[in-house]
């Protein structure tokens, strides 16, 4: 059973960092596009970032381009996304999503983590 777990979040001050990690189990992670999202309250839910396969294959957000950036340890079966000169507009809930395509491309239909908060406040 496919399963991602995320971890990492937590409160930090502006300017600040943190790395979300994206566990995988339930399938082979070297063979799927792994998205990241996120969802501040009252808004949409966002692309923010995306590792293909294979990994040279990257897409970010305008937002977040300069400041993100995703990684994957196969070995680990995880998937990272390292956040710095975070703003208090970063603030929302991040999940982790497998691309159930088996292109590897960033398209299509996904399979979602539960998600962690990340707050940036002074």
């Amino acid at each position: 059973q496919l399963q991602l777990v995320e971890s990492g979040g937590g409160l930090v001050q502006p300017g600040g960092s943190l790395r979300l990690s994206c566990a995988a189990s339930g399938f082979a992670l070297d063979k799927k596009a792994i998205g990241w999202f996120r969802q501040a309250p009252g808004q949409e839910r966002e692309g923010v970032s995306c590792v293909g396969v294979p990994d040279v294959h990257q897409w970010y957000a305008d937002s977040v381009k300069g400041r993100f950036t995703n990684s994957r340890d196969n070995a680990q079966k995880s998937v990272y996304l390292q956040m710095n000169s975070l703003q208090p507009e970063d603030t929302a809930v991040y999940y982790c999503a497998a691309y159930r395509s088996a292109s590897g491309y960033c398209d299509g239909p996904v399979d979602w983590g539960q998600g962690t908060q990340v707050t940036v406040s002074s």
